[in-house]
């Protein structure tokens, strides 16, 4: 199923449409899964026969001159639902003989305690010291998708072919040895999250233990200790990637990582972020009187409109008419959107044509809309005139109109453009080059069925915001660096709006020189666009470089 807005697949699967604060802020990689029948949930497949632990292959690439061999070891790791149950679980994934998990254990699989077995494909360089050699642990986001969009895209050793803002032809696709791979810099782990890919849930009301933004940044932290104890990564430099809903993922995950296991990270890698779900600019509607969403969401109206050519006086350069967009956005759009209906028809018709101008909007149209024009809408009426819907995860595609007189955009261009290329490639390389999912199914995407997704972090039922998370995982680690990255084409996490929270993060100021931000030219994905690919690696890399080097 693709991605779309107001459907079960728009934020992650199912979860959350019922929730109008959250909806679907950061659904991440396209959504492919056709929807579960509540009697498909994952905790009731108990009985399906365990995968292998893992295979085990060679590889090599060739990145910037270097022509790097490595090992490739596909598999799962078993996790517990809670630290204390997870201590009882030895690495083989059974209770430890003698634990009381053991001692209790029931005849019936689907009444033990909820596990997961995590699938995962890791990339070590041969030859290379553990204590010298860096390993950075890559996850997508949804919540509910898998990493095959990172595995396959970004900066694994394969590459699928994706440079375009067209709907790709259908099969078959080409999939290439990746010239950008991280590879030369760190190795590389890439973990599908709780009930996706080969990984399941097993055990009495396991999607409980695991479905959740504090359950699932916890079952990752134990992945993450069971990985380097298995692998002997103790006193290797560490780093986490995640996209999309996987930086809030990362926020929660590098707080848990540095205060309740000990385990120091040299960098945290943020790709398409979102900390704050009450900036979401798909509903904003649905929390009147917050008026931020729209700020945020502006240079990224404005740079579709300049990469469509529909505004009515064209920028001859992108990254300047933005900073102009910026200051309009902080400074006089903020105060008409303040004035609420305090603002004079003057006011406000001076600001839609302003508005215009940076957007290509219609001025009646913006007085219509009250100055306030959402994710859904732009998406709807930028091309109306073309009868094309633009994109939502990446605004340079464009597809036709499924129909004409909706208010919103009812499908997302990209999502469809490149989704079957994806996961048909994924599924043809993990089973013939890494030699591992024979009789398995792959799941790009958990299935939820009715479940819906906690939102409720640290006790709080009304809104979920992670930046105090990060924050106090830099607060407690001063040496810990951040990288942001983030598209300007991407509309389901603006890059202004992963500024804004970054520059608002509760940290002293000094601890600011610790984040760096990076723009490209391409959408949610960047790395889907071949230019934008090698700079994320390029810059990625020097990253990694430089807090290795970090003795500040």
């Amino acid at each position: 199923m693709r991605s779309s807005r107001l459907l079960a697949a728009a934020f992650f699967s199912v979860a959350l449409v019922a929730a109008p604060l959250f909806t679907f802020a950061a659904d991440d990689e396209p959504s492919t899964r056709t929807d579960a029948k509540a009697s498909d949930k994952t905790t009731d497949k108990s009985t399906e026969k365990a995968p292998a632990t893992e295979s085990t292959t060679e590889g090599s690439v060739d990145v910037g001159g270097q022509h790097i061999a490595y090992t490739a070891i596909a598999g799962t790791i078993t996790v517990g639902s809670t630290d204390v149950q997870d201590a009882q679980l030895g690495m083989d994934g059974k209770p430890i003989p003698g634990s009381e998990l053991a001692i209790s254990e029931p005849k019936e699989p689907k009444d033990a305690p909820p596990f997961a077995r995590m699938f995962y494909v890791a990339y070590f360089k041969k030859d290379a010291k553990a204590e010298d050699r860096p390993i950075t642990f890559f996850y997508n986001g949804g919540p509910g998708s898998s990493t095959v969009w990172l595995h396959m895209g970004s900066l694994g050793p394969k590459h699928v072919v994706t440079d375009t803002d067209q709907h790709l032809p259908a099969a078959p696709y080409k999939m290439v040895d990746n010239a950008n791979s991280l590879l030369d810099a760190s190795d590389l782990v890439f973990i599908d999250m709780p009930g996706t890919g080969f990984g399941r849930l097993v055990g009495k009301d396991a999607d409980k233990g695991f479905w959740g933004v504090d359950e699932d940044a916890n079952a990752f932290a134990r992945f993450i200790a069971r990985f380097i104890t298995k692998y002997n990564r103790w006193n290797s430099p560490k780093y986490i990637f995640g996209e999309s809903y996987g930086t809030t993922r990362s926020a929660v995950l590098s707080d848990i990582l540095e205060n309740n296991k000990d385990i120091d990270l040299n960098g945290v890698i943020l790709l398409s972020q979102i900390f704050n779900f009450t900036t979401d600019i798909d509903v904003p509607s649905g929390n009147p009187g917050v008026d931020l969403p729209y700020v945020l969401a502006l240079p990224t109206y404005a740079a579709t409109a300049w990469y469509h050519k529909k505004l009515p006086s064209q920028p001859a350069e992108l990254e300047p008419f933005l900073k102009e967009v910026e200051e309009f956005a902080m400074g006089p759009y903020t105060h008409a959107l303040a004035l609420g209906t305090d603002i004079t028809a003057e006011e406000k018709q001076a600001a839609a044509e302003k508005l215009h101008e940076y957007t290509g909007l219609p001025v009646a149209y913006l007085l219509r809309a009250n100055l306030r024009v959402n994710g859904g809408e732009f998406e709807k009426t930028l091309q109306e005139d073309q009868d094309l819907t633009t994109g939502r995860l990446d605004t340079r595609f464009s597809g036709p109109n499924l129909n004409p007189l909706s208010e919103y955009a009812e499908y997302d261009p990209q999502s469809s453009a490149i989704s079957s290329a994806y996961v048909s490639l994924f599924n043809d390389y993990v089973r013939r080059d890494l030699k591992y999912g024979e009789g398995q199914t792959y799941l790009p995407d958990a299935q939820f069925g009715s479940f819906q997704w906690d939102m409720v972090h640290r006790g709080n039922p009304i809104s979920l915001n992670v930046a105090v998370d990060l924050a106090e995982a830099m607060k407690t680690n001063p040496r810990l660096h951040v990288m942001v990255n983030g598209g300007y084409y991407d509309l389901a996490t603006p890059f202004f709006a992963a500024q804004y929270e970054e520059k608002h993060l509760p940290i002293p100021q000094s601890l600011a020189k610790n984040i760096e931000f990076d723009w490209y030219e391409s959408g949610h994905m960047v790395y889907v666009r071949d230019a934008s690919l090698k700079q994320l690696h390029d810059r990625v890399a020097a990253f990694i470089k430089s807090t290795l080097t970090d003795t500040k």
